[in-house]
């Protein structure tokens, strides 16, 4: 099955969206409770890190790379379920203006930076 990455989301926030009304929670509670996933995503990820550069004397070098990697694809995956989740099918084009406006103006501040003048050879 070749589904877009905004199928397999749409499907997944369809998914909690309707196990959470069946437990009888509202749509704004459903939204908290999914942006407390997000953080809780993002601690996973500090945690992979910290596990990673072994910087917890307890627990020494508990984690990899591959770890951290995987904690930050989870933390992006929830993040965009709940944008789903609260937006539904106009979550893509959403994100898509949103990444551009933050793109356009971040890398103009990248452009502005410039970088050194090549030599010519």
């Amino acid at each position: 099955m070749n589904t877009s990455p905004w199928e397999t989301i749409g499907r997944l926030a369809e998914l909690f969206t309707s196990l959470d009304t069946a437990r009888g929670i509202p749509a704004e509670q459903q939204w908290t409770l999914q942006v407390l996933k997000v953080a809780e995503e993002v601690g996973e990820s500090a945690q992979a890190v910290i596990g990673a550069w072994a910087t917890n004397p307890r627990k020494g070098q508990s984690h990899t790379w591959q770890d951290v990697q995987e904690e930050i694809a989870d933390t992006a995956i929830t993040s965009l379920v709940t944008l789903h989740r609260m937006l539904g099918d106009e979550a893509p084009a959403f994100f898509d203006a949103l990444l551009t406006r933050k793109a356009a103006k971040f890398l103009a501040l990248g452009d502005q930076a410039g970088a050194p003048p090549r030599e010519e050879v």
